[in-house]
Order: C-alpha cells, then sequence, then structure tokens
C-alpha cells in the first residue's frame, strides 16, 4: 500500500495540527496510509520507503534551524538520488501572514527539488481568498477550519496522486 510520509517540526502546536488535516486528506483516499513523525523520528529508511513525503516546518523567518539541520543532515539522501521522482508537499505556520510564510514553504520546496521530487500544490480555490497557498497548506496566528479544509486538500491530492503515479 502507498505511503505518505508527513514530517515536521512543530513547536505550539500549529504545525501538529495542519499534519493532522493532511493525514485527514491523504486517509480519505482508499488504498493509501498517512504516517504521521517528527524530525527527530524520522530516519534516512523511512523516507526512502515512503512513496511521497510531505515537509511542514514553523515559520520563523524561513525554516527553523532544527528543520535546517535534519535536511542538512541527510545531504546524501538526496545527492544519492533516493529520494529523486518520490511525490512531495509542503506546509507551514507562523504568526502572521506577512511573517514569511510562502518564502518557508519555498524553502522545504527547494530541499525537494534539489533532491528531485515532483512537487505537488495546491490549484487555486476560492479558499485561498483567506488562507492557503499555491505552494502549500499554511496558518497564521491560530488554525481556522478553512486552514484544515486546505490541509486536507493538500493531503488529498497528494494521495491521489501518489496512486496515479503508481499506475
Amino acid at each position: 500500500m502507498p505511503l505518505v510520509l508527513i514530517v515536521f517540526d512543530s513547536r505550539g502546536g500549529l504545525i501538529e495540527k495542519l499534519a493532522g488535516g493532511i493525514a485527514k486528506g491523504v486517509s480519505s483516499v482508499p488504498g493509501v496510509t498517512a504516517r504521521l513523525s517528527r524530525i527527530e523520528e524520522t530516519t534516512k529508511a523511512d523516507l526512502e520507503k515512503a512513496d511521497a513525503i510531505v515537509l511542514g516546518s514553523p515559520n520563523w523567518t524561513g525554516i527553523t534551524g532544527k528543520m535546517k539541520s535534519w535536511m542538512d543532515g541527510l545531504g546524501d539522501l538526496w545527492s544519492e538520488g533516493q529520494i529523486k521522482d518520490k511525490l512531495g508537499a509542503a506546509f507551514t505556520a507562523g504568526s502572521s501572514k506577512s511573517a514569511g510564510i510562502e518564502p518557508t514553504l519555498l524553502m522545504l520546496i527547494h530541499w525537494m527539488i534539489a533532491g528531485g521530487m515532483i512537487i505537488v500544490g495546491l490549484p487555486w480555490n476560492e479558499g485561498m481568498r483567506t488562507t492557503g497557498s499555491y505552494y502549500g497548506a499554511t496558518a497564521a496566528g491560530t488554525v481556522q477550519e478553512a486552514d484544515l479544509e486546505q490541509a486536507r486538500a493538500l493531503g488529498k491530492r497528494v494521495a491521489e496522486l501518489t496512486l496515479a503515479k503508481r499506475r
């Protein structure tokens, strides 16, 4: 059964709530499994086994130092082609919409692109007038129901594309 690994660094719980929404979206697609994993619990082998990887970091004017160190420690993973052609997506949360949420998503996506991953974003929808980003699921200040809706949509899209890629 295809596995979507949702890897995150959580500070204050916002990211964890979004990760849960993404997992619900993945689980809404029959035949795909979601697994939540904090970065300190996630091994190189976990990433290699996954069909898709969704990365989440709080927005601290970009990704957290902890996330950066974790990603840097996996340099050989992408340089050796171990994540090449896997699907990838990103999510983040910050204290406000103007705090650099999209650059944080782009930092996560940059690492995935360097590894040859295929990036999954969110197509435009009406909900994006108030929440979310083309680049991934987001929340600002608190996690609202509309934010969770975007997270579920991202998870569902990743799961559907994971199944389609396997065919």
